[in-house]
C-alpha cells in the first residue's frame, strides 16, 4: 500500500516530528472507569471540553466497563450503539452494565451511560472465544502512500477549511494522530465522491492488553467517519450553516491489532436523505490486513 494510485494528488513531504500532550498518559487511564459496585462504573474525566462529548470516548469507556464483567478469554467481535443525548464533557459519566447472556462461546453485554439521571448513550456488545475458520478479505485495501510520507493532518484540514479555534482545540485534545491522504480539493455538490483515506493511530501509552487496543480501535473509528456525509452536498462538517451529530455506530472486529500503530481508514458515504446520512469504513493495518469494519449514521441539518 505504499505506492501512489493514478489520478490523485496527495500531500506528501518528509516526516515531521510529532509531540503529543498525551505522550505521558496511558490510554487505559483516559478511558478508565472506577467500579462503584453492582456492575456500575464511573468514567474518568473527558480529556477535551467540546460542546458535545466525543462519541469514541463514550464507546471506549463503555467497553472498559464491560471488560470488568467478562471473562478474559473472550474477545470483542461486535458492538452496536446509539448516541441518545449530547454528553457533557464537564460532568462524570456513570455506566451501568447488564449481563444479557454468557454462553459456551459468546458473551453479550448491554451498557447504558448516564449523566445527571438521564441516559446519554446505549451500547450492546458481544464477545467470543477465538476459533479457527477460513479467512476471506473481501475488497483489497486501497493503494495509499506510506504514513511517513503524508504530513497533512486532519487538524490542518480543519484549520484550512474552517478555522474554528474551538473545534481545532477539541480535536488536538484527543489522544490520536490523523493524517489526511486525499482531502477534497473543492466543495461543489457532486454525485461522485472518492473514498476518503486517512492514516490514524493513538499517540499515548497503550499497554499490551488486546482488549485495550480493541477499545482504542473503537475510539479511533468515531474520529472522522460521519464528517463526510456533508461532502456530496458541497458542505463541510464544520460549516456554520450545517448541523450534524452522530446518531448510531456499529462495528465488527476481525482481528486484534495495535491501536498505537498506523492504521489506514478507508471511508465511504453510502447514502444521505431524510435529514440523515450513512457512512461506512474499513480499517486496515499497514501491511494490508483488515482489522475492523464499521458503519455510522448521522443527523444532517442545513440552515
Amino acid at each position: 500500500m505504499n505506492a501512489h494510485s493514478p489520478g490523485h494528488s496527495y500531500h506528501i513531504a518528509p516526516l515531521l516530528g510529532y509531540e503529543s500532550i498525551f505522550a505521558v498518559r496511558s490510554f487505559e487511564n483516559i478511558i478508565g472507569v472506577t467500579h462503584l459496585g453492582d456492575n456500575r462504573f464511573e468514567g474518568a474525566e473527558s480529556p477535551d471540553r467540546a460542546e458535545r462529548m466525543f462519541g469514541g470516548f463514550l464507546i471506549g469507556q463503555a467497553l472498559s466497563a464491560c471488560r470488568h464483567t467478562t471473562e478474559s478469554d473472550r474477545y470483542l467481535h461486535s458492538l452496536h450503539c446509539y448516541f441518545l443525548r449530547p454528553g457533557d464533557t464537564t460532568k462524570p459519566v456513570e455506566y451501568v452494565v447488564s449481563v444479557i447472556r454468557d454462553g459456551r462461546n459468546f458473551s453479550h453485554r448491554d451498557v447504558r451511560a448516564e449523566q445527571r439521571g438521564k441516559e446519554v448513550f446505549r451500547m450492546i456488545c458481544s464477545y467470543a472465544i477465538p476459533s479457527t475458520a477460513p479467512t476471506f478479505l473481501g475488497d483489497a485495501p486501497p493503494i495509499a502512500p506510506a504514513p511517513e510520507r503524508v504530513t497533512y493532518t486532519y487538524v490542518d484540514f480543519c484549520r484550512d477549511q474552517m478555522p474554528d479555534p474551538d473545534y481545532i482545540r477539541d480535536v488536538k485534545n484527543r489522544p490520536f494522530e490523523i493524517k489526511y491522504i486525499n482531502p477534497p480539493a473543492d466543495f461543489a455538490p457532486s454525485d461522485s465522491l472518492e473514498r476518503q483515506l486517512m492514516w490514524m493511530r493513538l499517540v499515548c501509552d497503550v499497554n499490551d492488553d488486546p482488549h485495550v487496543h480493541d477499545a482504542g480501535i473503537a475510539y479511533l473509528s468515531d474520529s472522522t467517519l460521519i464528517d463526510h456525509i456533508a461532502l456530496p452536498h458541497g458542505k463541510r462538517w464544520q460549516n456554520p450553516d450545517f448541523d450534524g451529530t452522530s446518531l448510531d455506530h456499529a462495528m465488527w472486529f476481525h482481528e486484534s491489532v495495535q491501536a498505537d500503530e498506523w492504521l489506514l481508514f478507508d471511508q465511504k458515504v453510502e447514502w444521505t436523505g431524510d435529514g440523515r446520512g450513512i457512512a461506512s469504513g474499513r480499517i486496515y493495518t499497514e501491511d494490508g490486513r483488515l482489522a475492523a469494519t464499521c458503519m455510522q449514521e448521522g443527523l444532517m441539518r442545513f440552515s
